[in-house]
């Protein structure tokens, strides 16, 4: 009697207006339980209201995601805030009422959706649900659906919207974030991701459209509408085909004797890259066996970001070691980044940073146009591109070559966009990076791919392998060529908005109103530019240059600082260091080098070394006597 007595209580507690003394969180609250229905998602809500756990509740119901660089990503989970069933149904009407307004043609040219191979059981929350829950949304508008009817690499999705002419997709991926979250990344007609205004408006829509639709909760629709088809054999055969036109050496890949260890860290990557191992000609790659199988908990990985390094590739790199296999290759679970590592003559690996790989993959790219162009091919068509936060190597080589680059802000989307300008244009683009692993050969897709990027490794591996090169003495070679550009990449975390806002505001107003700092420790600042306000003071006006492209895109808040540093005076062991050196580097020999500050490492600009009888090594080079150099530190938020 007891028990029934308190289950009517709880009863009445959930059905009853809601109470909390907090008249949004009461009205939001309400809003959850009506709307989602999902039982596990439902529950979270109700326990936490059962329990009075307002504080929870607040943060749960009482804000919503935003796009950011890689579209709404966030926890999955219950609360308007987290991705979950209700909140993409939310987010995919919000879609759909800016779709229809922009494109008369909607419903005759259809939507694409992918996904991975995400899930969270306690939530009742996959990928592959959220996908067709999407898909079902715009079914009961008739609107037609390309859904893949297997988990694809992300970059499958803006190559189909592209293929198949469609007005915009969806693919459901947090990418190598930690396996609670999940994402709903969308793209433009373009094949690019969404970039302002379109990510504003479409956030005006979906708060106009936060009520589901009759429909919207019905994923039979999948099954059972004749406008839902499956794309997956046509899209896989197409880009496949396209692969092709960045394969330069497939009889020297077929017969090569180097091996190669691939690793999916636990998502879509496998068959795929198998696949283009074979259109390029190569053995397949040994799959490391404990990874190449979907596995939403990530269970052998600490975290499943192959950036991480040595510690997140262990099992590969035993493999490697074990099958006598020089090469690694890593991309990450939704397969748009890679990883390569590198066994050294002394047994250790070399595990590549971003910017590392990007000066390897420009050198390759822009050498295989050369030796392939078109008799009438112009180099000054030509254009590479990277983000403001990644290496400048390929602005030096531009430079060199006669060839154009240009930044972006951070976030792929923002090169994609590029990119489409660029060849609208009748230009041509090789190659497009971004520092955290994020690579674009070519101009099939319009997003960072590393299903491409590590079959295009392979080739230069294997087209080095013949000349008796390694990947890192290749990147030596580029290096003496164009420069040295050594970068060290850190960041702190900040989630507060109002946290956020004052440290800009502090940098804008520093000493004094509309005044910026002049030191940054004890390193003088040489210039700042602040890409938010359009202030450089590099220019003569201290305005930013319009020339500069990334000074077209819409505001950010990106500070940038230029600083002087003057490494301190070498003494008796650096110069025993130095005259062991054979090497001599004769007079306005122009060089980069790496500078040292307690914690960091950074990039030099170019500078001419005086004559001396003697070769530098970049980890000796910060104590060269007086020399001055300048890095960029950049603030991003």
């Amino acid at each position: 009697m007891a028990e029934n007595a308190e289950g009517d209580l709880n009863s009445n507690l959930l059905h009853a207006p809601y109470q909390t003394g907090d008249p949004q969180l009461d009205t939001a609250i309400g809003q959850w339980l009506r709307w989602d229905k999902n039982p596990k998602t439902k529950e979270q809500i109700e326990n936490l209201l059962r329990n009075g756990m307002n504080k929870e509740l607040r943060d749960r119901l009482c804000c919503r995601m935003t796009f950011g660089t890689a579209g709404l990503r966030s926890a999955m989970g219950a609360g308007f805030c987290y991705i979950n069933d209700l909140t993409v149904i939310q987010s995919t009407q919000g879609m759909y009422k800016y779709l229809e307004r922009c494109f008369s043609d909607f419903k005759q040219r259809g939507f694409v959706v992918g996904y991975d191979t995400r899930g969270q059981v306690t939530s009742s929350c996959s990928s592959q649900r959220l996908a067709k829950l999407t898909a079902a949304v715009l079914l009961a508008k008739d609107v037609p659906v390309y859904l893949f009817s297997r988990y694809v690499p992300t970059p499958f999705v803006p190559y189909a919207v592209q293929e198949l002419k469609a007005v915009a997709g969806v693919m459901i991926t947090a990418s190598h974030n930690r396996k609670e979250d999940n994402g709903y990344k969308v793209y433009w007609e373009t094949g690019a991701q969404i970039t302002s205004p379109h990510d504003k408006e479409i956030l005006k829509c979906i708060e106009e459209c936060v009520e589901p639709w009759n429909g919207s909760w019905n994923d039979n629709l999948v099954d059972t509408s004749p406008l839902k088809r499956d794309p997956l054999q046509d899209i896989c055969r197409r880009y496949m085909e396209d692969l092709k036109k960045i394969c330069f050496h497939r009889e020297l890949n077929s017969k090569t004797t180097l091996k190669f260890v691939h690793t999916s860290f636990h998502g879509v990557g496998h068959d795929y890259v198998q696949l283009a191992f074979q259109v390029f000609g190569f053995k397949p790659p040994i799959p490391v066996p404990e990874q190449k199988d979907p596995d939403p908990d990530f269970s052998t990985v600490k975290c499943p970001n192959p950036e991480e390094g040595e510690s997140v590739l262990e099992l590969s790199l035993r493999l490697a070691e074990k099958e006598h296999a020089r090469v690694v290759l890593a991309t990450d679970p939704d397969a748009d980044r890679l990883a390569v590592a590198e066994l050294q003559e002394n047994g250790h690996w070399k595990v590549f940073t971003g910017n590392e790989l990007a000066a390897l993959f420009g050198w390759w790219m822009f050498d295989c146009w050369k030796k392939n162009k078109s008799r009438n091919a112009d180099v000054k068509n030509v254009y590479m591109l990277a983000t403001t936060v990644s290496s400048k190597i390929l602005k030096a080589i531009a430079l060199k070559e006669g060839f154009h680059f240009e930044e972006t802000l951070p976030g792929f989307k923002w090169i994609g966009s590029r990119i489409k300008d660029l060849l609208a244009n009748g230009k041509e683009v090789l190659f497009a990076f971004e520092e955290s692993i994020g690579f674009l050969c070519g101009t099939s897709v319009l997003d960072k791919d590393g299903v491409s990027a590590a079959v295009v490794a392979a080739e230069m591996a294997a087209y080095l392998e013949t000349k008796n090169i390694t990947l890192k003495q290749q990147l030596i070679k580029v290096y003496e060529k164009y420069g040295y550009h050594i970068s060290k990449t850190s960041y702190f975390l900040c989630y507060d908005p109002t946290t956020i806002k004052s440290i800009f505001e502090r940098l804008r107003n520093f000493d004094s109103p509309k005044e910026y700092p002049k030191f940054c420790g004890s390193f003088a600042i040489l210039y700042i530019r602040d890409v938010t306000t359009g202030y450089d003071s590099s220019q003569p006006n201290k305005k930013s240059s319009s020339c500069n492209p990334i000074n077209r895109l819409p505001a950010s808040d990106l500070v940038l600082l230029s600083l002087q540093v003057c490494a301190p005076p070498w003494g008796g062991r650096c110069k025993r260091e130095l005259d062991k050196k054979r090497t001599r580097w004769r007079e306005g020999r122009c060089v980069r080098l790496k500078i040292k500050s307690k914690s960091l490492s950074f990039q030099s600009s170019p500078f001419r070394l005086p004559l001396c009888n003697f070769s530098f090594r970049p980890y000796i080079c910060s104590q060269i006597e007086q020399l001055t150099v300048s890095y960029m530190h950049t603030l991003l938020f």
